[in-house]
């Protein structure tokens, strides 16, 4: 058979492979042109064997990639976590600036878009060395990467300094949280063994094979061996959960009225609250108002009343000053929680005529609806007319207003002294301390902050009638911790959420949690070694490198190789047309002379 017709007929076969290839291509063009704006074909290459995937500066870019992709992500996870105390974060940058503004949820919002866009510029380059293409990253997204590195680790380093406490929130969070991140750790490794397999086994030097299989096998074998650690009072035998922790406003309803007035501590009995929380501070001339700040500048429209008395102490306004203050407009001008859109028209007409109450208010709500009080004292300043007799004053109007058994009394100050007046009070401890020592104090309820919880404190101090009250938990799954955790109550921003939860929102049995990590780790491994053999089958017939000098195998891509070099020669060719159908004999053949155009 004649030359020409030999490789015309080839042509055919090569044909159906090229239009195999090339249905990637318009796939391919849209990863290269997003990750490197490498839009038209001639502008990428493919990772022949033996090759890296990218030149040592694509390498270096690769891994700040990878780098960025990680600590963006521990912000993004720290400051997600931390929203329970977001409204405590823009109160202080509004002591600090003087303005109020949302700035934890601009920096969630900037955070989340961050950590997204480095998300998606990584799933580009797995899917470009998937599809076994070399790593050419645009300039203007290395910036990106550069930038959003520094932000990330600017944020954190400012967050850790001004309010390191967070980190305990953070620890706390993995106890409901580890679970589903080892499942989705466990998953993208799986998913990164298809590229990291592809070009192991393209890789022609054994040290680089070495390093990159020695790395993301001892990533695995970590992520793997993870659980072993984990602790979280939610992995409990079943029937061992004890009720629901009870439910104290934080200075009422916040999330649904002005904080400390009436509507609020009203708003709360409403949802269903077993207790309301307060701060008391003792006005020029001998009246305990509610009052959380050491100034009116934040709750009050003090500016516009005294303009020139905006930073004098609160306890320095008589009652009668106190009673012209507005404790309401603030609350829907500046929308603290994001939830005034959320009231009706007379709840936001109620919260605008709001004014700052009374103790003897205030105790009147808890007395007639039979709530406990928790509140904090604050000592006015030196100087100040009831300096040393504030407790006495606070004293005489709660044993006027309520039944002594429904105080939890939380002011250390002359405790002793307090216990003898009125031994019906809840003495009420703000601080950890020996069992010893809390019972020599008749302490029979402990307030602590929710980031010092324990399950085995906790079960402890119950064990000696001690109960324990856990402030400020607002968020459902720090709630759930607490209900797993055995405390007994916890003071809320949200009492209208969480008195609708019923059951925590992560609660497994240890042979449970045991199954889901086997299983886990098991199909894991399955796939992991499935997409190893199948690279490595096919991989097999691939050029491979001995020294400086190519040795081609049999094999599919060797094959396409030399069929590709065909193509291009029959492509570049004329065959002379007196010479296609001449009849050719074996002692004379007359074979087709072939010029090159």
């Amino acid at each position: 058979m004649p030359v020409s017709k030999l490789k015309l007929g080839k042509l055919k076969v090569v044909r159906r492979q090229l239009l195999q290839r090339y249905e990637h291509q318009p796939f391919v063009s849209c990863l290269a042109g997003l990750y490197g704006c490498q839009w038209r074909r001639y502008q990428r290459a493919r990772a022949q064997p033996g090759e890296c995937c990218c030149s040592k500066v694509e390498c270096g870019s690769f891994g700040l990639l990878i780098l960025t992709f990680f600590l963006s992500f521990l912000f993004l996870y720290f400051w997600s976590e931390a929203q329970n105390d977001y409204n405590d974060f823009d109160w202080f940058n509004f002591g600090t600036l003087g303005f109020w503004f949302p700035w934890s949820l601009v920096l969630l919002v900037v955070a989340a878009a961050l950590f997204t866009y480095i998300a998606l510029l990584l799933v580009l380059a797995v899917c470009l060395l998937s599809e076994g293409q070399r790593l050419y990253l645009h300039w203007s997204h290395k910036t990106g990467i550069v930038v959003t590195l520094a932000f990330s680790v600017t944020a954190t380093a400012i967050l850790s300094d001004l309010w390191s406490k967070e980190w305990k929130t953070l620890l706390l969070s993995l106890q409901v949280t580890a679970p589903y991140l080892h499942v989705a750790a466990v998953t993208l490794m799986a998913i990164l063994s298809w590229p990291i397999a592809l070009h192991f086994f393209r890789m022609n030097k054994r040290v680089r094979q070495v390093v990159v299989l020695g790395l993301y096998l001892s990533v695995l074998f970590s992520l793997y061996l993870v659980p072993l650690g984990m602790y979280s009072p939610c992995i409990k035998e079943a029937g061992t959960l004890g009720p629901a922790p009870a439910l104290i406003g934080h200075r009422g309803a916040p999330m649904l009225a002005p904080e400390n007035t009436l509507m609020s501590f009203e708003k709360a009995v409403e949802a269903g609250g077993k207790g309301l929380e307060t701060d008391i501070t003792i006005s020029y001339d001998g009246v305990p108002f509610l009052m959380h700040d050491s100034t009116l500048r934040r709750t009050t429209n003090v500016a516009e009343v005294f303009p020139n008395r905006t930073h004098l102490d609160a306890s320095m306004f008589t009652w009668a000053e106190l009673q012209q203050l507005n404790a309401g407009d603030w609350f829907l001008s500046r929308d603290p929680f994001g939830t005034v859109s959320l009231l009706s028209e007379a709840d936001c007409s109620q919260a605008q005529n709001q004014s700052v109450p009374s103790l003897a208010q205030f105790l009147e709500i808890a007395a007639h609806s039979g709530r406990l009080v928790l509140f904090d004292l604050r000592r006015p300043p030196y100087g100040h007319p009831y300096n040393q007799s504030y407790i006495n004053v606070t004293l005489q109007v709660v044993q006027a207003h309520i039944n002594s058994s429904q105080v939890l009394w939380l002011p250390s100050e002359d405790r002793e002294l307090v216990q003898a007046v009125d031994p019906e009070l809840q003495q009420t401890s703000g601080e950890k301390a020996s069992i010893q020592e809390l019972t020599d104090s008749h302490i029979t309820r402990l307030n602590l902050h929710y980031s010092t919880m324990s399950q085995q404190q906790i079960s402890k101090y119950q064990s000696e009638n001690i109960s324990t009250n856990l402030y400020v938990i607002s968020q459902p799954w720090l709630y759930t911790l607490a209900w797993c955790a055995g405390a007994q109550s916890v003071t809320t921003n949200s009492i209208h959420i969480l008195s609708n939860i019923h059951k925590p929102l992560f609660l497994m049995t240890p042979e449970e949690y045991s199954l889901m990590w086997i299983l886990t780790d098991a199909v894991s491994a399955f796939l992991i070694i499935a997409v190893f053999t199948f690279h490595w089958w096919r991989e097999r017939g691939l050029p491979f490198w001995s020294g400086s000098r190519q040795t081609h195998e049999n094999g599919p891509y060797s094959k396409f190789r030399t069929e590709l070099s065909d193509v291009w020669s029959i492509s570049s060719v004329h065959v002379r047309p007196d010479l296609r159908s001449t009849p050719s004999s074996p002692s004379n053949p007359h074979l087709p002379t072939i010029t090159e155009e």
